[in-house]
């Protein structure tokens, strides 16, 4: 894991806090420690107590530890396990919140969703000014300080006219007053990256052929350092062995969600 000295999102800033927390309350119960130097001897001994939780808690546990006394992970020695797409519980059947959401009802919303890919906290901040068009096609335009603050111009697609109405409704005002709490934002964002990808996805013969630059390129060592891949073909991994996928397009699909890395579309998005 690369450590970056920086934190580009208050969401991530108050995440990495609350775990944080977490690890300095259990180093005052469990050694009596008062300072942040005192308690950084037990990093390893909290993070194995904590191998009961979800891949991803652990990972972010780590992340936030790195964060804090700016080491790498590797100097802890906690390898922590892979998020495989089965044991994700987000967006995967149906969920007792969800017998409370009508699609019909939140047509308009819905629609809009599977449209753009956007998230939560963008759908509220956005905007009807923030609607592009270009060519005949229409973007939008996403400023919101989400998900490490990146900003993108995301492609409308689907139920274009929907997206156009509703933004034009709001003018410079807010799209959506209200984000309805049932609503599986991270399942339309999956139908979305699946269709940019499908959109612009080759054959295999073409994508064999064809070399890709990829900032995740390992090096030597198996760090990532970013090159030329001699091919296009991404070869998943996991539960999702034997399926293989177009870089270039998992590019797109990356680069419209917001995402900084194909292989988390490709693992976890594409369908």
């Amino acid at each position: 894991m690369k450590n970056d000295a920086k934190i580009h999102s208050w969401g991530t800033y108050k995440t990495y806090l609350k775990h944080c927390n977490y690890f300095v309350d259990y180093c005052k119960i469990e050694h009596d420690s008062k300072t942040l130097s005192e308690c950084k001897q037990y990093m390893s001994e909290w993070l194995k107590s904590r191998q009961t939780l979800s891949a991803y808690t652990q990972k972010v546990e780590v992340s936030a530890l790195v964060k804090l006394y700016g080491c790498s992970s590797v100097s802890l020695g906690i390898e922590t396990p892979k998020r495989l797409m089965r044991n994700i519980t987000r967006s995967r059947g149906k969920k007792v919140r969800d017998a409370h959401f009508s699609e019909k009802n939140h047509a308009e919303i819905v629609n809009f969703c599977r449209s753009t890919g956007l998230r939560r906290a963008e759908l509220s901040a956005l905007r009807g000014s923030s609607l592009i068009q270009r060519d005949e096609k229409y973007y939008i335009n996403v400023t919101a300080a989400t998900k490490g603050g990146r900003k993108r111009c995301v492609p409308v697609i689907g139920n274009v006219s929907n997206v156009v109405y509703l933004m034009t409704k709001a003018g410079t005002g807010r799209v959506f007053g209200k984000i309805p709490n049932g609503m599986d934002v991270h399942g339309y964002r999956s139908e979305y990256a699946t269709a940019i990808y499908n959109a612009y996805a080759r054959d295999k013969t073409t994508c064999l052929n064809t070399p890709f630059w990829n900032k995740e390129h390992q090096n030597g060592k198996g760090q990532p350092k970013g090159g030329y891949d001699k091919n296009s073909v991404y070869a998943c991994r996991g539960e999702q062995k034997g399926r293989w996928l177009d870089k270039a397009a998992m590019l797109k699909a990356s680069q419209a969600l917001g995402h900084s890395r194909i292989s988390v579309v490709g693992e976890h998005y594409i369908r």
